[in-house]
């Protein structure tokens, strides 16, 4: 399986600023609350389980698998 570079909160939220979209677009588009994505990239949640997981993994501020449970 190919690993992506992990990137940190700070380029994720400068790429959403480069390309004019906002946290809560991308996050509707990617089938994900707002409010836990916005809580990932505050490093309020860390991504362990659940949903955290799957928007930490998406947004590329960790390796993982995404479950399709």
């Amino acid at each position: 399986m190919k690993q992506n570079k992990i990137r940190t909160r700070e380029e994720v939220l400068k790429d959403f600023e480069k390309k004019g979209v906002s946290i809560r677009c991308w996050a509707l588009e990617n089938g994900l609350p707002p409010s836990i994505v916005r809580l990932v990239l505050k490093g309020k949640l860390t991504g362990r389980i659940g949903k955290s997981h799957k928007a930490a993994v998406m947004l590329g501020l960790k390796n993982g698998e995404i479950s399709q449970k």
